[in-house]
């Protein structure tokens, strides 16, 4: 493994992983070409709502990849098998939870985030449509981190692209040239998920071979121990991402007290942090790649290449993403919006945007390695610590109005990644790689 290889990995992944933002960046983006800033509002709000359910249980993607890596590093099939079969149970269950609660959902999350009635009207209407759309959305986050885990990157980015494809030009037509407005935005996105989940499921069964089929529909391909080692690590997970949504939302609801236009301003800015991020998820994912092969292989020295390429390319990609955005950010800001109040007051907070990806890298590119290692308890851990840290911060700055929370939010990020490194060894020392897990063959799954 050396650069080339691993950039190899990581930049198909970053185009992969890139268009889950998009499809939040580019519904604002249409809206905010409409006459009122209450569009971008009432987008922003019910977006938050899609993205906390959708990030609570953003495990599922998360953990079917490390396991499917591990997996796929033992050659062993049925466990490949299991490691998709296991969290297809766990998201269909989850999915029905959430649609038979919606209304209770919507009424206690609108009144959080925004007390201006228009947007909490559009926000509503915007609620009405996706939630249909969420079992579809978990179920693709299992199809696609188990065809992550399994490095199926070429398959994985088309069926990511195409997600992002159908969503934009589904946006333009129905808000643009049908003037559906916020409802045509959510009919958009709700169409792109459910058509994605189709073709994702036609891919994942033309990859499991013929004889292999059947497994996945029978009980006892679940073996109760290695449920429970994913129920352990997804238990982590979720407890991580809740810190991580506690921080969005509180960000949010803050920002809605400054006023309408601050509100739009911070959605913009948000969804530009959101890109930043997800470029970063890219190779993150390439390295939780790399990293349960290592594990599932017994491999040290992939094992200790991937972590010396992740810390480096952490570094030279917080200063690329950091460098284009600080020269191109008048032209990236009238990508979402041409209301000039609104750029005024992005403008005003945009400096926080350029040190986000300098103090974040680390936080999210080493996330990767630590979900290869199917080893979440340190995610767990360190993202709580960042969590007092963004709320301490915000109370002292709190005079500092809509600065003092971007001050927070930029505390939290370099928390994330300070406390992330310190754990790097511990989790080495606790791999070992001592143990011959499993010798065997195996079919490959593409």
């Amino acid at each position: 493994m050396n650069h080339s290889k691993y950039l190899g990995l990581a930049l198909p992944l970053i185009l992969t992983t890139i268009t889950t933002p998009l499809l939040g960046a580019v519904d604002t983006a249409v809206v905010g070409q409409l006459d009122d800033s209450s569009y971008i509002g009432g987008v922003a709000v019910g977006t938050i709502i899609f993205n906390t359910m959708y990030w609570l249980f953003g495990f599922l993607r998360v953990s079917t990849s490390g396991f499917a890596a591990q997996a796929h590093g033992t050659k062993n099939e049925e466990e490949i098998l299991r490691s998709l079969s296991r969290p297809l149970l766990l998201a269909l269950s989850i999915s029905a939870i959430l649609v038979a609660l919606q209304y209770p959902i919507k009424e206690q999350f609108l009144p959080l985030l925004t007390t201006d009635p228009v947007v909490q009207s559009l926000a509503r209407d915007y609620f009405a449509i996706r939630i249909w759309g969420v079992p579809f959305g978990l179920l693709n986050y299992v199809i696609i981190g188990w065809m992550m885990g399994l490095a199926m990157i070429k398959k994985t980015l088309f069926l990511q692209m195409y997600m992002n494809v159908t969503n934009i030009v589904l946006d333009i037509l129905f808000v643009k040239v049908f003037s559906w407005g916020v409802g045509g935005v959510a009919a958009a996105t709700l169409i792109s998920e459910v058509s994605t989940f189709i073709i994702g499921l036609v891919i994942v069964w033309k990859a499991i071979p013929d004889k292999q089929r059947k497994m996945i529909l029978q009980i006892k391909s679940i073996d109760l121990s290695s449920y429970k080692k994913m129920m352990r690590m997804n238990r982590d997970l979720f407890i991580r991402t809740l810190c991580l949504l506690i921080v969005f939302n509180v960000f949010t609801a803050k920002g809605g007290t400054f006023g309408t236009e601050i509100l739009a301003a911070n959605a913009i800015l948000i969804q530009i942090h959101y890109i930043m991020a997800y470029m970063y998820d890219g190779f993150a994912n390439a390295s939780s790649i790399l990293t349960g092969r290592a594990i599932g292989s017994n491999d040290k020295t992939l094992y200790q290449t991937t972590i010396r390429l992740t810390f480096q390319w952490a570094v030279i990609s917080s200063l690329i993403i950091s460098s284009v955005y600080y020269l191109f950010n008048d032209q990236i800001h009238q990508m979402f919006t041409s209301i000039p109040e609104v750029l005024h007051e992005v403008g005003t907070y945009e400096a926080w945007i350029v040190c986000f990806p300098l103090v974040s890298s680390f936080g999210v590119v080493l996330h990767g390695i630590f979900v290869g290692a199917t080893e979440a308890s340190s995610l767990r851990n360190t993202m709580i610590l960042a969590l007092l840290v963004f709320l301490i911060s915000l109370f002292l700055a709190a005079r500092i109005d809509n600065h003092g929370l971007w001050l927070a939010f930029i505390l939290f990020s370099f928390a994330r990644s300070l406390f992330l490194i310190l754990h790097v060894p511990k989790l080495t020392r606790k791999i070992g790689f001592h143990e011959i897990r499993y010798s065997g063959e195996s079919k490959e799954f593409y």
